[in-house]
């Protein structure tokens, strides 16, 4: 069991060509007791993006706070300060920051999409 607050969680640099300006917290996962899954908050600062990229994992996403896109079924989706999305197994996405200030989600994977 865990009862804590994300501010006490250190964020992780994502060093990659494919990523710009984002970082990673991992709140829940195995060594919190959550066997299964991982929950994680990413944060990508302006201009930042995730790969454009498939895996055969689904993951859950659910938007904290700004503006940016989802990149899923060939179009960007908008999103914002409580939306949400489901990316299935198999599907092309990627998500990117369309304001000045932080884009910040939650993004639950099984275990084995968390690398």
């Amino acid at each position: 069991m865990i009862v804590s607050d994300e501010q006490k969680v250190s964020a992780a640099v994502i060093h990659s060509p494919e990523v710009r300006n984002v970082t990673m917290k991992v709140l829940i996962g195995e060594k919190e007791g959550w066997a299964d899954h991982v929950m994680r908050v990413f944060e990508l600062g302006p201009d930042g993006h995730t790969p454009r990229h498939r895996h055969p994992w689904p993951h859950i996403n659910y938007i904290l706070d700004g503006t940016g896109t989802l990149f899923m079924d060939g179009r960007e989706h908008p999103l914002q300060s409580g939306g949400y999305a489901y990316v299935p197994a198999g599907v092309e996405h990627q998500f990117r920051s369309a304001g000045q200030g932080a884009f910040r989600f939650i993004c639950i994977v099984p275990k084995e999409g968390h690398k």
